[in-house]
């Protein structure tokens, strides 16, 4: 019998952990956007979990929508990022938080950014749960980082391997 757990290396972040970084995170973006309502687009499916985490973790008035995008490694045989599912409503004059499971490369979320720019947002700021250290070939503006991570595969809380893991309640590298 295959449980959720084979394969999976040493945990990163445990539940108590990441429920600290979404908590941190989320009274972060409460106190920047006081007096604002802002709008949570969530990256799937790496950052479904999270974001539905965030968005409770925000002490405001918030909405949320959802935007799929082909995974830069699969892009890049292309060299094209296409968009699987788009925003379901309008992001004109809203202030936009784009919420990312893990930021490794900052390819797929440079072309999302310049996407949402030409959409007239009031503002667009990215939070990320983790940040791979590693060089990236585009400059990325992270507003807000949960943890930096060595450059590894990781697996767990939404992040999958080939659609496994994305059930664990932590967050653990591959081996």
């Amino acid at each position: 019998m295959v449980t959720p757990t084979d394969g999976v290396g040493e945990v990163l972040l445990d539940p108590d952990a990441i429920r600290a970084e979404v908590t941190r995170l989320g009274a972060q973006i409460t106190a920047d956007y006081a007096g604002k309502k802002p709008h949570l687009v969530g990256v799937l499916k790496g950052a479904a979990v999270f974001v539905a985490d965030l968005i409770r973790a925000i002490d405001l008035p918030a909405s949320l929508d959802f935007i799929s995008i082909v995974p830069y490694a699969e892009a890049s045989r292309s060299g094209v990022v296409r968009i699987r599912k788009d925003l379901d409503d309008p992001i004109e004059g809203k202030d936009v938080i784009v919420v990312e499971g893990v930021c490794a490369s900052g390819l797929s979320l440079s072309y999302l950014l310049r996407n949402f720019e030409t959409r007239q947002p009031a503002s667009i700021r990215v939070c990320a749960l983790l940040v791979k250290q590693r060089a990236r070939p585009v400059e990325i503006k992270l507003d807000y980082v949960g943890r930096e991570i060595a450059d590894a595969f990781v697996v767990g809380y939404g992040l999958d391997a080939g659609e496994r893991h994305r059930n664990l309640p932590y967050i653990a590298r591959l081996p």
